[in-house]
């Protein structure tokens, strides 16, 4: 396997928000709601549909809906390179959030041109707050 072919690890952030997975699914399923504790985005819960997440920055990041199953999961591809996904479980009253963010490759680069080894390190470390703050928004 060639050195540009080399897997790195999914980022894996998992949280128990207490609340139900309705309100979960609500905060994490519409434009609105996303933009309020990840990115302004132009989002719509269909399999299919192309918006942008606006990383302030670094412009508009083109994405496609690949996966709407509610209240459950929820992905979609971002920029050339990446896939999201929102997965919801119900535990007793609360939720169980995981999000995976996939697509990570040794010896590529995204397209700012950064290393995908970089990136990968520094989005690990911001979603655990990102995915904390979901659970804030949801909880409160």
């Amino acid at each position: 396997m060639s050195n540009a072919t080399k897997a790195l690890p999914d980022i894996r952030q998992t949280v128990v928000i207490k609340a139900p997975i309705q309100k979960v699914w609500d905060a994490v399923s519409t434009a609105e709601a996303i933009g309020e504790w990840f990115m302004p985005n132009n989002f719509e819960p269909k399999v299919g549909h192309e918006f942008h997440l606006d990383a302030g920055p670094f412009g508009k990041s083109p994405c496609k809906v690949t996966v709407i199953d509610p209240p459950h999961k929820l992905s979609f591809d971002w920029g050339k390179d990446w896939s999201l996904t929102f997965e919801l479980v119900e535990q007793d009253g609360a939720t169980e959030f995981t999000l995976i963010h996939s697509g990570w490759y040794e010896g590529m680069d995204t397209e700012f041109g950064q290393p995908h080894a970089v990136v990968r390190e520094t989005m690990n470390g911001g979603w655990i707050g990102i995915v904390k703050k979901l659970a804030t928004k949801v909880e409160g």
